[in-house]
Order: structure tokens, then C-alpha cells, then sequence
């Protein structure tokens, strides 16, 4: 079966009643995780992004204080499950303040991490690639947003 286009899904929708969306919709969070976490963030988060970005920090505090620091390759493999989960929660933002927020927040986890960053050059490349992101995404924003990242951009490269 082939997928067929957005623009033909939003025509299609536009002909349903509410009660057949909402239909679709609860059937469809019960495919995917993924789908039932987006839902729950649109339904119930996403009038509040301050909130929903605290939620965000405090599972990535979270999921660096269960890191197996037993050797790099653990740590290594337990970062980038983070760093995928934080995608994945900016994905369902959309917003690029939240982007460039939980950016610089899992640097700025990622580099007072103990064990240092510093022995594992992958852990560093990372921690890089997520600040040069950070920073390209900051030239959308707004002058006086662009004003507090980047002093927090400075802090995390000094």
C-alpha cells in the first residue's frame, strides 16, 4: 500500500465530520507511541510551552542521572538516546525557541557531565554538532532571545 500525499489527506479531512476525525485520530494513537505522544502534546501541552519545557529538562535530568558510567561505550549509547528523545520532543514543538532552549540545555548537561567529556572525542563532536545547531537556529529568533542564548552560547564554549 502506498501512502498517498499531505495535500490529499487535507483534502480528505476537510470532507469528514468532527466525530470521524476524532475517530481517526484516537485510532491512530493506538498504532504508534509516537503518535499517542504527539497527541498528548497537542491536546494537552502545547498551550503551555513553558511547562511542557520544564517536563522536557526534567527527563533529560532524568536520563543523565541513570547514565552507566562504567565505561564510554555506555555513556556514548546512553547520550545519543537522549539527545534522540530530545529530537524527537522538539519535533512536536515546532517552535524554534524550544529548539534552541533544549539544545543549549542538554550542552549544558552534556558538558558538567562527570565523567568529563573531554576523554571521548564522539562525545565531543556531538556536543559540538548540537552547540553549531543551537547556533544556527538562533539567527531566527527574535534580537533580544538571540541577546540571552547567546550568553549562554558563551558560557558553554569558555
Amino acid at each position: 500500500m502506498k501512502a498517498v500525499s499531505v495535500k490529499e489527506i487535507r483534502q480528505e479531512l476537510k470532507d469528514l465530520s468532527p466525530t470521524e476525525i476524532q475517530n481517526i485520530c484516537l485510532r491512530l494513537s493506538r498504532f504508534k507511541k509516537e503518535n499517542k505522544e504527539l497527541l498528548t502534546y497537542l491536546l494537552f501541552e502545547s498551550h503551555d510551552e513553558a511547562g511542557y519545557i520544564e517536563s522536557v529538562k526534567n527527563h533529560i535530568n532524568e536520563s543523565f542521572e541513570i547514565i552507566n558510567t562504567d565505561s564510554y561505550y555506555y555513556i556514548r549509547k546512553s547520550v545519543r538516546k537522549i539527545l534522540r528523545n530530545v529530537k524527537k520532543y522538539i519535533r512536536y514543538s515546532q517552535k524554534k525557541e524550544t529548539e534552541v532552549e533544549l539544545l543549549l540545555y542538554f550542552c549544558k548537561k552534556l558538558k558538567t557531565f562527570k565523567p568529563t567529556i573531554n576523554k571521548s572525542t564522539q562525545l565531543q563532536n556531538m556536543y559540538l554538532r548540537q552547540l553549531n545547531l543551537a547556533k544556527k537556529q538562533l539567527a531566527n529568533l527574535h534580537e533580544d532571545l538571540q541577546y540571552d542564548f547567546n550568553l549562554v552560547i558563551e558560557e558553554l564554549e569558555a
